[in-house]
């Protein structure tokens, strides 16, 4: 395991002040649309109990038009610190959503401006505010005035290899109002592929006075190390990552803090952490946690003899018997 830097166990070994709110890690867990929900949150509290967590991203216009709030935005007394990610292109919608999250006891309002589905910059929000540096200001300017918590922005380096202007976005959002910035260091046309382009969030560091928290290839204790020692960044947002492994974000804040490695989960951990995945979403959810808990139960089915045709058969569970029943024998078979 590389050794952290005296610099950079320094600045680890402190606090992450975001505005008036201080929060005892640097490692956070990324929002995560279809997957940070109340049940995948539990089970990273579990290893991260100081660590920012995020909701799924929650659209500003459906918000507005519901009656009740969605089950999206459902908060544990018990699971803080947490924010509520937002999304849309309408400052005042954003501004109302925003109070209503902060009543549900957010901590933080984040704002997506990074998000590459079509079906969010096709209606103005998500990335396709890399575009529209105007609108974006004016959207953090509107939630800070409406909130008495912090306001953050999480976004992408720029719109493709052309267009790259997060220098200039980046200053927009600090002098509008927010508070940190999560940079997902690849543009919005590469999507989750290719290498993240880490140097531009040391560039984004240099320019910037709130924190700047790295985001992108986060997949190891090992490379939140490296990512940090080259970019200066205040610390690191899991995403992908965490998939199948909601340890991950307590392993980097336990070396973090330590400057030690937790022993990796056995196979048998893991697959227990998958049944608890899974019986949760039932909890929670019923037959939809069912459908929902197939591609978690995926994720959690790699690096391990069988590890293939077991998760074949877990996209096809109908019930919690059924997954219950495969995932017992597999563990099972680890012996």
């Amino acid at each position: 395991m590389t050794a952290l830097s005296s610099q950079l166990q320094a600045k680890l070994s402190t606090p992450l002040k975001i505005g008036t709110f201080t929060i005892e890690s640097r490692v956070l867990q990324s929002p995560l649309s279809g997957v940070t929900d109340l049940v995948f949150r539990r089970l990273v509290r579990r290893y991260a109990n100081k660590s920012m967590l995020y909701t799924e991203m929650v659209s500003a216009s459906e918000l507005h038009h519901l009656r009740s709030l969605p089950k999206l935005m459902e908060i544990d007394p018990d699971e803080q610190p947490i924010s509520i990610q937002l999304f849309d292109c309408r400052p005042d919608f954003m501004a109302e959503a925003a109070q209503k999250a902060v009543a549900e006891g957010a901590n933080t309002i984040d704002i997506n401006m990074g998000c590459p589905v079509n079906k969010i910059t096709k209606k103005g929000g998500g990335s396709s505010l890399l575009r529209q540096p105007a609108v974006a200001e004016a959207i953090v300017r509107e939630v800070v005035t409406a909130v008495d918590v912090p306001v953050t922005v999480k976004t992408r380096i720029g719109w493709d290899e052309h267009e790259i202007n997060i220098l200039d976005f980046a200053r927009q959002m600090e002098d509008a109002g927010a508070k940190m910035l999560t940079l997902h260091a690849r543009t919005r046309a590469q999507g989750y592929n290719g290498a993240a382009k880490w140097e531009w969030i040391g560039k984004v560091k240099q320019v910037l006075s709130i924190p700047v928290i790295a985001n992108g290839d986060i997949f190891s204790v090992e490379a939140a190390i490296l990512c940090l020692e080259q970019t200066n960044a205040d610390g690191v947002m899991c995403s992908r990552g965490t998939l199948g492994y909601p340890f991950l974000v307590g392993e980097i804040d336990y070396f973090f803090k330590t400057g030690t490695s937790l022993p990796t989960p056995t196979v048998k951990e893991r697959l227990e952490c998958a049944k608890e995945h899974l019986q949760g979403l039932w909890e929670y959810k019923g037959e939809r946690g069912i459908r929902q808990s197939r591609k978690h139960l995926a994720w959690y089915c790699k690096g391990f003899p069988g590890a293939a045709e077991l998760r074949d058969c877990v996209t096809r569970i109908e019930s919690l018997a059924e997954g219950l029943d495969l995932l017992n024998r597999a563990i099972e078979q680890q012996f």
